[in-house]
């Protein structure tokens, strides 16, 4: 027989084992329009590429998928690789099989990029995908896994990029979806070509040992399984070695040897029912001593994944540590399999309905956080929502809260509803008050306490919350409740991303280019920009550097740089009283300024940032005009914008009492336009008997007004009081340090 047919025919057995009544005429046709499909297409290795689909459906069988998952998995790749349409598979197999397949397609078009947003896009079409047939995800991941099998036919470039997309994709998702089993052999794969020389280290030494391992697994099984056997418990004990990649993430994350894993043995008791489990777990107890704090009940708190064992780690008497799970044959089938075990344990249950229970609410929940959210944001997130240990906390009446592992307060409050995280006060756990940031822990029974009164979320928040859940419900808050503060504080944030860029404001509103610059982020007004930023829809970072790009697009970017550079003083001003570089130089001590290792040297302050007594400082010295001083958190002063070359030219510098009576600086006032608000700025000023040396106000083309104030005070304390006064006229939104004029 044609070693082809004789693979179908295997196939075709294989699934009548476990659905006796398919239609075989039917799943033969399937397999011979893909065979005439794709006749004369040839895959890397040279074989027919009917192999393919093949070996994709056989993966798919192996999971007990239904006849019309494995049809699917026969024709997934007819419509984007040969002239077969939606409509001639829907009139041939059906509409279900045309719909899997279509889906299949789209996520065929998903490829890995570094760029967040078109990976959020990619991503979110695949959870739409999943929300509507979960079998569609199921087919896709057997295709990849295939894949990944004959990825050394690949050239080294694809081998990486196909590696690192399942390693950050498709393997969360099998782990999400409970697929263990194919999870594993994903991150194993993807590791071999990831990391050839760790994954050939850990291979080689673990091959090495071979012989060790099986001896330590085979004498552990006997014993357990003599143990149960006197004590009447039908059961099957088997144990492994932990894969490849697990290993790998131990020894390297955490700089550990092969000697030094901790549970690098796992066996497994499979029993008839619940009672059993924990039956069994006494007597491994009463068998080996356990180690405290690595006993995990997940029979009574499943993980999202559905997930069920008991999880307990043991010592013999070799001293050599190892975990026991323990669990029913369903739990096992669902732990190796996840969801696709539904079809063997749930026959009754419509395939149509498996995307829309109750247990797969995670996937709406994910396509709801990618709203209004920011696509590296979303990305970054995926990970702990997806593939992140889980933390079991209680409420104060029993119910149990899976919560990503360092989950906070926060984090609990908003997976109970949004309004109760939106009124939290405080919390208690296991009685106690706890601050917000506070880390939960396996079994904390969490308390929230809310008031109607609440002023609502910090937006400190944002970054105490793990979930994505949480912060997406944070932000959304804000969005709704604090539009005008978000207006202000986006404003702020994205023009001081400008200057660190060397733009100004003005490169962003000018006609010619603002509406380009709008299309490009997205955002109908300068103001829903700004909100977006503010409420962390969107970061400055990115927004600038899509602005960037755009203006790169329009041929405008190095003339905005030009002149917004003209408008900026390069290096400094002298000390008061020096005139020149041919004039006497003043001792360091009447400028306020020690130099380290330096004798008498001309001292200038930076108009960049303008130091001010009580602002940490350092010292670069220039050629031919001594040491200019910054404030640390100067851009200028930033170690890695620093030149090559320079590091020994940057000196430790230190403020002493008895230096200038007053010292330069600039200030930059931020407000919505209106009249008045420069003669209310002045009079602030004056009132607080300042020297002002110069003031400049201007209207900006997005309804603000900018005002440039040059003033001298004593120190730092100073200068905050007099920011502090600013800050209070009305219309005013930020004061903020500023460059000379």
């Amino acid at each position: 027989m044609d070693p082809i047919l004789a693979r179908y025919q295997a196939l075709e057995d294989k699934i009548l084992s476990y659905a006796p009544d398919l239609d075989t005429q039917r799943m033969f046709s399937a397999f011979t329009y893909a065979d005439s499909a794709h006749n004369g297409q040839l895959r890397k290795d040279g074989s027919p590429y009917i192999t393919h689909p093949l070996a994709v459906a056989e993966i798919v069988a192996d999971l007990n998928l239904d006849p019309d998952s494995v049809i699917s998995a026969l024709l997934h790749d007819c419509i984007e690789d040969t002239k077969a349409t939606h409509e001639d598979i829907a009139k041939r197999f059906g509409e279900p099989v045309a719909a899997l397949v279509e889906g299949v397609t789209k996520l065929s078009r998903v490829h890995y990029t570094s760029k967040e947003e078109q990976q959020m896009e990619n991503l979110r079409k695949m959870f739409m995908a999943m929300a509507q047939d979960i079998r569609v995800i199921l087919i896709k991941i057997c295709d990849r896994l295939h894949n990944m099998r004959t990825m050394e036919y690949q050239s080294p470039t694809k081998q990486r990029e196909k590696s690192l997309e399942t390693m950050e994709i498709y393997a969360p998702i099998a782990h999400r979806l409970g697929m263990q089993k194919l999870k594993w052999e994903l991150e194993d794969l993807s590791l071999r070509y990831l990391d050839p020389v760790g994954y050939k280290e850990i291979e080689t030494e673990l091959a090495a040992r071979s012989s060790a391992h099986e001896d330590f697994l085979a004498g552990i099984q006997r014993r357990i399984s003599q143990r149960l056997q006197d004590a009447n418990v039908a059961c099957k004990v088997y144990g492994r070695v932990k894969h490849t990649y697990s290993i790998y993430r131990k020894m390297f994350a955490q700089n550990k040897t092969l000697d030094e894993i901790f549970d690098l043995y796992a066996f497994r008791v499979i029993v008839d029912d619940i009672p059993e489990c924990y039956n069994v777990l006494g007597c491994i107890h009463d068998m080996f001593n356990p180690v405290l704090g690595r006993f995990k009940d997940y029979i009574s708190t499943p993980k999202p994944n559905l997930y069920q064992s008991l999880h307990t780690t043991v010592i013999g008497r070799e001293g050599i540590p190892f975990e026991v799970q323990i669990r029913t044959w369903e739990m096992h089938q669902t732990a190796e399999y996840g969801i696709a075990a539904h079809w063997k344990y749930k026959q009754g249950m419509a395939n149509k309905n498996l995307g829309t229970e109750h247990d797969f609410e995670w996937v709406r929940r994910l396509l709801e956080s990618q709203q209004d959210t920011d696509a590296e944001e979303f990305v970054r997130t995926l990970k702990v929502d997806m593939f992140a240990d889980e933390v079991f906390v209680f409420t104060p009446n029993g119910d149990v809260k899976s919560l990503p592992a360092g989950a906070t307060p926060i984090d609990f409050a908003y997976s109970i509803h949004s309004a109760v995280g939106n009124r939290m006060v405080g919390a208690k756990v296991n009685g106690r008050m706890v601050p917000y940031d506070h880390a939960l822990s396996n079994g904390d029974i969490v308390e929230v306490l809310t008031a109607k009164n609440a002023k609502g979320p910090s937006r400190d928040w944002l970054k105490m919350a793990k979930s994505n859940e949480a912060r997406n419900k944070i932000r959304q808050w804000f969005k709704r409740e604090k539009r005008e503060e978000n207006i202000a504080t986006g404003r702020s944030m994205f023009e001081t991303e400008l200057r660190r860029a060397g733009l100004k404001l003005e490169a962003v509103t000018n006609e010619a280019v603002l509406s380009h610059i709008l299309h490009k982020v997205r955002h109908g007004t300068l103001d829903e920009l700004y909100a977006a930023i503010g409420y962390g829809g969107t970061t400055a970072a990115k927004t600038v550097a899509q602005v960037q790009d755009e203006l790169q697009r329009l041929g405008r970017l190095q003339a905005e740089r030009i002149a917004s550079a003209a408008k900026t003083t390069a290096e400094s001003m002298v000390i008061p009283g020096f005139t020149g570089g041919g004039g006497k130089t003043p001792k360091h001590s009447d400028s306020g300024i020690i130099v380290e290792g330096l004798g008498n040297c001309l001292v200038k302050f930076s108009k960049c940032c303008s130091p001010v007594p009580g602002d940490p400082v350092i010292g670069f010295i220039t050629r031919g005009y001594g040491v200019s001083v910054h404030r640390q958190d100067c851009p200028n002063a930033d170690p890695d914008r620093r030149k090559p070359g320079e590091e020994d030219r940057w000196v430790r510098v230190s403020w002493v009492e008895g230096g200038l009576p007053n010292y330069k600086t600039n200030l930059e006032l931020s407000a919505k336009d209106r009249d008045g608000i420069a003669l209310d700025v002045a009079m602030v000023l004056s009132a607080a008997k300042v020297k002002v040396t110069a003031l400049s106000a201007r209207s900006m083309a997005d309804g603000y007004a900018v005002v440039h104030i040059e003033l001298e005070v004593k120190d730092k304390e100073e200068l905050a009081s007099i920011t502090n006064k600013l800050n209070n006229i009305q219309g005013v939104y930020q004061v903020v340090r500023a460059t000379g004029k």
